[in-house]
């Protein structure tokens, strides 16, 4: 059984992928870029950096200044709904 994971907060209970990417080649997406709160910019970044399709690491930037406010392992609690 895996532990629990870590819930981010964002800026909103929306969640629109701006951007989803291969960014390896291997054929599964494994950068997530999504807005949260309809203002069509991102705020939550997310990255599955070993090559299985889920997500390693979620970034949410709550001021959308550039800079990540918050950094977690896994998916924050918030799974994309493209994998």
């Amino acid at each position: 059984m895996s532990e629990p994971q870590e819930i981010v907060e964002t800026r909103g209970d929306d969640r629109v992928d701006l951007i989803t990417s291969d960014a390896n080649g291997d054929g599964k997406i494994d950068v997530w870029v999504s807005d949260t709160d309809g203002d069509g910019k991102p705020d939550l970044f997310q990255f599955d950096t070993d090559g299985d399709g889920k997500v390693d690491v979620t970034m949410v930037d709550l001021d959308e200044d550039g800079t990540p406010d918050t950094i977690v392992d896994g998916d924050g609690g918030l799974p994309p709904a493209t994998v």
